[in-house]
């Protein structure tokens, strides 16, 4: 069976005395796989992929147990229940005032919700022909200052056949891979719950076995189209710009920190961004699925080392606690589901 699932240890939290364990979802053949450490918050490592006879690492994430303590950055973070900002951290909702924590305090925001360092447990793992799939669960009790709504979110990761993807998968063969990450937030209390989702990874390609990078300005990103979030000088929204077609930019000395809503395409129930090396000519595509109730947002960031690129599909926008745009409700019971991927071109 070409396809397996490993563990090994990563190395010991300052704070714990048994080490993480890295889960290891590979393709034996090609060499492709990805690493997962769950223990803390579920976050992808690693994840190699292969075009042709080229191997590329894609994700920029800490490199050791340290590393990830000291991580400002929410590398490969998922962001629930709220992606991105919330203004001063209080919002309203059914009639009560809540007051989260300001982790972002240079802005005076609450920023990206609070599982991305969250244990979660590992439900269940199964590898077959066409591939190895991990599930994880963090089991939240409403324990949080500010958020008094229990939930379970799960995450399912695959790496799979890239012929085999629901979407977006036409040019791919069955000898290439793909990563596809599945997640269901599920309301857990007795009353309605606001919730949002979000993804945030760093891609970059190192090819092979170099230990060098792509820098940043030697990349093109061709985004599908949308509409521009117009922010303020604490990256709140202020309003929406006029739709755009598909459009690439090449990011040559250009900084992003943008929002973006995605327009809709007829028939269509999902969006792909596009990252292009221009030394490799690797296409590297982040699918999400779209639609409602879906991942109709997205965030591209380029942090100031240059070294990589945060593409970020999100289901709601910045401070969408008070302003709506993109929230969901759920009811005792009510899911929030979407699904993501990430393949070579």
């Amino acid at each position: 069976m070409p396809f397996t699932i490993t563990t090994q240890p990563f190395g010991t939290l300052p704070t714990h005395t048994d080490p993480l364990i890295e889960y290891v979802l590979e393709h034996t053949e090609t060499g492709e796989f990805l690493a997962v450490i769950p223990e803390f918050g579920a976050v992808l490592r690693r994840l190699v992929l292969r075009k042709g006879h080229h191997l590329f690492a894609l994700i920029e994430a800490p490199d050791s147990p340290q590393a990830l303590v000291a991580d400002e950055s929410y590398a490969s973070a998922f962001l629930y229940p709220f992606p991105s900002r919330i203004r001063h951290g209080i919002y309203s909702f059914d009639g009560e005032d809540y007051a989260l924590k300001m982790n972002e305090t240079h802005r005076d925001n609450a920023l990206h919700g609070f599982v991305h360092r969250q244990p979660f447990s590992v439900v269940s793992q199964e590898a077959t022909d066409t591939y190895a799939q991990l599930v994880l669960r963090y089991d939240y009790a409403g324990d949080t200052f500010g958020y008094p709504f229990p939930f379970a979110l799960t995450v399912t990761y695959q790496l799979v056949q890239a012929n085999r993807l629901e979407y977006g998968s036409s040019s791919a063969t069955d000898r290439m891979c793909a990563l596809r990450i599945s997640y269901t937030a599920q309301n857990m209390g007795l009353t309605r719950a606001p919730a949002a989702f979000g993804w945030h990874p760093y891609f970059t390609f190192i090819e092979n076995k170099e230990t060098t990078r792509e820098l940043v300005d030697n990349l093109t990103i061709s985004l599908p189209a949308h509409s521009p979030i117009e922010l303020d000088e604490n990256l709140l929204p202020t309003g929406k710009g006029v739709a755009q077609p598909e459009e690439t930019l090449r990011l040559h000395e250009r900084e992003l920190n943008n929002v973006f809503l995605i327009e809709p395409v007829q028939n269509q129930a999902y969006s792909e961004t596009v990252l292009q090396s221009s030394k490799t000519g690797a296409r590297l595509i982040v699918g999400q699925q779209t639609g409602e109730g879906k991942l109709n947002y997205l965030v591209c960031y380029t942090p100031p080392r240059r070294d990589s690129i945060a593409i970020e599909p999100l289901t709601a926008n910045v401070d969408a606690f008070n302003n709506g745009e993109g929230l969901a409700i759920l009811d005792p019971g009510g899911i929030l589901s979407g699904s993501m991927w990430v393949r070579l071109d």
